[in-house]
């Protein structure tokens, strides 16, 4: 199976990013502003504007930053190191960081937490490393971070 069959498979939205029609440039810049957070916080995001569905170019944005499909399980992220990532449920879009969770000296795990966070202040959306759900990730804006603290990310 070659990497788009398997994309295909696991996000549907994936075959209309091709066919999608070229939005009005403001509305481009509003993506892009979404997707590298420098005028507007990247957090929860919906992605219907005026009645359309703005997912596969949303997609395409993710491409042109640096954002490839991915699982939590297949993006290399080390203890210590965080990787932004965008998961998308419907039509919305949570931005997260992919990272390492520490419990104790001997029990860390990884995942995709969003920065949305919920009533206790834990992420409100989380996705394990065996999970097999398709996020974007942009490795080459892997980060460091402090592991003794993860809410703070």
């Amino acid at each position: 199976m070659s990497y788009f069959d398997w994309l295909y498979s696991k996000d549907q939205r994936f075959a209309k990013v091709m066919s999608e029609p070229i939005p009005d440039r403001s509305l481009i810049e509003a993506l892009d502003d979404i997707i590298q957070g420098s005028v507007v916080n990247r957090t929860r995001h919906n992605l219907i504007h005026d009645g359309a569905d703005l997912t596969g170019i949303f997609i395409q944005r993710l491409f042109m930053h640096g954002y490839k499909p991915r699982t939590v399980g297949n993006i290399p992220c080390e203890p210590g190191e965080r990787v932004p990532a965008f998961y998308l449920d419907g039509f919305t879009a949570y931005f997260g960081w992919v990272f390492w969770e520490k419990f104790s000296a001997r029990k860390i795990r990884k995942l995709w937490g969003s920065v949305v966070k919920n009533s206790k202040g834990d992420w409100r959306i989380q996705i394990p490393v065996v999970a097999q759900t398709v996020i974007y990730a942009n490795e080459l804006m892997k980060i460091e971070m402090d592991i003794d603290h993860p809410s703070d990310v």
